[in-house]
């Protein structure tokens, strides 16, 4: 305790050297917070965009399935499991199907991905009700993105082409009745939804579906013949990849932040030993042992990350808590240049442990900051010091 008192006394009376250590550790403190917590939420953003608009608790692929792949769409479609059937009765799960076709927007020719799903379903957040509309067209819903692309808007009729299940191709005309927003691109560039059913009459596979979205929580994950399931770890895992490239970026800011702010504590502690000669002297002549010596000036360049850590939350608090309430504003096609699920506004997330964890990393490498000049003490005689000898 008595060392306690002593440290706290002697940073105490550094004055304006101490300070300048504590406000430049703080800033560290925040700028590593702020940063992760930018992360945290932006995967979870991602996550969770994905999650309500397509995802779901899971996808079930027909084995031919390739997302990546277009040629494999002829192939990929197979009746409605047994299993299935009570689930998608229920709303619990959402068939798809889909198909490549080509449409013709104002008279131009463009490739895109048909998809039938359910008007009325309760699955994910596609507002698939607006392809109830009955007006002589096939009813067709797209994206800000497809709509952007193709020149198309809301009530424009296009022609789409497409070859049935027999190889035969057909044509119809789409009518576009909703132009949906949604910052999750595998719902909207190059794609057109219409209702599932019109879509099995078109292409001649009635009961079929490409694949299946479990509802959010769903525990079903049976091993189906045909269908591959895809649980929303494989799922995100890209989006989670992106996340740990950002991270792994980022780390290379925490470490210049930290290493600029552990410069100054070694410079402090340097400067204290060659000027505080006579004083070591002092407290070994009446008693204190080199290694509370050592103790001492470790336990001083220690605190100024105590220090530190209250100098951020008196300021940094109020201002992370406001940067997470209001978010932070995204430029307009942010989501499309960085290919990434984000909204307008991201909203960082500050846990316990990203807090608790960031403190005690600094606290630690302070420490050893601080004990690395302070070993020249343990070669230290009391006389030599008093003559203000260090060696």
């Amino acid at each position: 305790m008595l060392i306690l008192k002593l440290a706290f006394k002697n940073i105490r009376g550094a004055g304006l050297r101490t300070w300048l250590n504590v406000i430049a550790l703080s800033f560290g403190y925040v700028a590593i917070i702020f940063i992760q917590g930018l992360i945290n939420g932006m995967t979870h953003q991602m996550e969770a965009s994905n999650i309500n608009a397509y995802y779901g608790g899971g996808q079930y692929w027909q084995q031919k399935y390739d997302p990546y792949d277009p040629l494999t769409l002829d192939f990929a479609h197979g009746k409605v499991p047994t299993d299935f059937q009570q689930l998608v009765d229920e709303d619990k799960a959402l068939p798809i199907l889909i198909r490549q076709a080509t449409i013709y927007p104002k008279g131009r020719m463009q490739s895109a991905v048909l998809k039938g799903i359910k008007p009325n379903q309760k699955v994910i957040t596609i507002p698939a009700y607006v392809l109830n509309e009955v007006n002589g067209y096939i009813p067709g819903l797209i994206g800000e993105r497809m709509a952007k692309n193709t020149g198309l808007s809301k009530g424009d009729v296009l022609t789409v082409r497409w070859r049935d299940t027999h190889g035969t191709y057909d044509a119809n005309e789409v009518k576009i009745v909703e132009v949906m927003s949604t910052n999750v691109m595998e719902i909207d560039n190059g794609q057109i939804w219409i209702p599932i059913d019109k879509m099995r009459e078109m292409t001649a596979m009635p009961d079929e579906a490409t694949m299946f979205v479990l509802g959010k929580n769903s525990k079903f994950n049976k091993s189906l013949f045909g269908w591959n399931f895809k649980s929303l770890d494989f799922l995100l895992e890209d989006t989670r990849a992106a996340m740990e490239v950002e991270q792994a970026g980022d780390s290379l800011f925490y470490i210049v932040l930290l290493v600029l702010a552990m410069l100054s504590i070694f410079d402090t502690q340097i400067l204290s030993i060659f000027r505080r000669r006579k004083e070591m002297g002092t407290l070994m002549a009446l008693g204190m042992t080199r290694s509370n010596l050592i103790r001492l000036f470790t336990i001083e360049g220690a605190m100024h990350a105590i220090l530190a850590a209250v100098a951020a939350a008196i300021y940094g608090t109020p201002l992370l808590l406001w940067v997470y309430s209001s978010g932070i504003a995204m430029p307009g096609g942010a989501s499309d240049s960085f290919g990434l699920s984000i909204g307008d506004a991201i909203h960082p997330i500050f846990s316990a442990g990203l807090i608790i964890g960031t403190t005690l990393i600094i606290l630690m490498v302070t420490t050893i900051v601080s004990y690395l000049p302070t070993r020249k003490i343990s070669r230290l005689k009391p006389t030599d010091a008093l003559r203000g000898k260090l060696t």
